[in-house]
């Protein structure tokens, strides 16, 4: 099977935003698959203080949320806020890990997928501090950043099941 970049076009999609959409693709298909099996140990455990694997799910989707608020020209709410800093707190079994990470990712999908492409090359700004970006920047560090914290939790589910 290959992997959903080299699946083409996705109808209905604009080609500058189909990488994105098979990111997202690629990133459930790895959580579901890497965190397979996981005891819900193995899921929290922090081996050499490195982050588990369920924060790097957890985060993976919340970061991706939170980007996606920028995307739209927003600022974080507060319960986004409170929901980031509480992304390591252990205990969430798989199920409502990977749920809540598709849901997510299924809210940032349909934000994007409403964006008229005339807007990706607007400016958007970051952080408290406005750090200044396009829209179209957002969107591909939305891909990057939770592709990365995916492949950090297959590296952590590795690490977990031969500890």
């Amino acid at each position: 099977m290959s992997e959903p970049w080299l699946s083409g076009p996705i109808e209905g999609v604009h080609p500058l935003v189909a990488p994105l959409v098979h990111s997202f693709t690629q990133v459930r298909e790895d959580a579901a698959a890497w965190t397979d099996g996981l005891t819900p140990e193995q899921l929290w455990a922090e081996p050499q203080g490195a982050g588990s694997v369920g924060f790097h799910i957890r985060h993976a989707g919340g970061a991706a949320e939170r980007l996606c608020t920028y995307l739209m020209g927003q600022q974080l709410n507060e319960h986004q806020v409170v929901a980031a800093k509480a992304e390591k707190s252990g205990g969430a079994p798989r199920e409502a890990l990977l749920a809540e990470l598709n849901g997510r990712l299924d809210a940032v999908e349909a934000a994007v997928k409403s964006l008229d492409p005339a807007v990706y090359a607007e400016a958007r700004g970051v952080g408290k501090k406005m750090m200044p970006t396009t829209v179209m920047g957002l969107i591909v560090h939305i891909a990057e950043h939770t592709q990365r914290h995916v492949g950090e939790a297959i590296v952590t589910a590795k690490w977990v099941r031969g500890a």
